[in-house]
């Protein structure tokens, strides 16, 4: 066996380490995009904590971060505004995001497509996002391939010759 194999840990350690933000991070700077596309430009923190399911604290502390990072414009306890590399990085995020649930929902994803998004989004490269957004626009403009797609998947699964996983 020529190729190595590691821990997902270490994997994620060999593609992350420099990497300027965490997986939550990208979760508070996503979602504050999101806001920003409902038409205000702020938000306060009471509601992103609500939104993301944490605690005041934890948002507290993770804006500290973020704005250090100059993501965003924040004073304790105060409103939350994206600054314009925040809101170049939101804009990414949100794209990642939709991108690879759009994927999800072309493959037909009986599973939780929300939870498989927001577990895949923080592992994958910018690289195959943009490959899966062209491979996506392509299914869009040729919808007979992703029809015959349907039809062979329907085949498969009643295709009781055929180990399933």
């Amino acid at each position: 066996m020529d190729k190595k194999f590691y821990t997902v840990r270490a994997y994620e350690q060999k593609l992350f380490d420099d990497r300027l933000i965490t997986a939550s991070m990208e979760d508070y700077v996503e979602m504050l995009y999101r806001c920003t596309m409902e038409g205000e430009d702020y938000i306060r923190l009471n509601k992103l904590s609500a939104m993301l399911n944490v605690r005041d604290s934890s948002a507290s502390k993770m804006m500290q971060k973020l704005g250090k990072l100059g993501l965003i414009d924040y004073e304790k306890y105060g409103i939350i505004r994206l600054t314009a590399l925040g809101i170049k990085v939101g804009k990414y995020l949100l794209c990642r995001h939709n991108t690879i649930e759009r994927f999800l929902k072309f493959l037909g994803s009986d599973s939780d497509i929300l939870i498989e998004t927001e577990l895949i989004e923080h592992v994958i490269g910018s690289d195959t996002v943009e490959n899966l957004n062209i491979f996506n626009c392509f299914i869009e403009d040729n919808k007979n391939i992703l029809d015959e797609y349907r039809t062979f998947r329907e085949k498969y699964y009643k295709n009781e010759d055929i180990e399933k996983i």
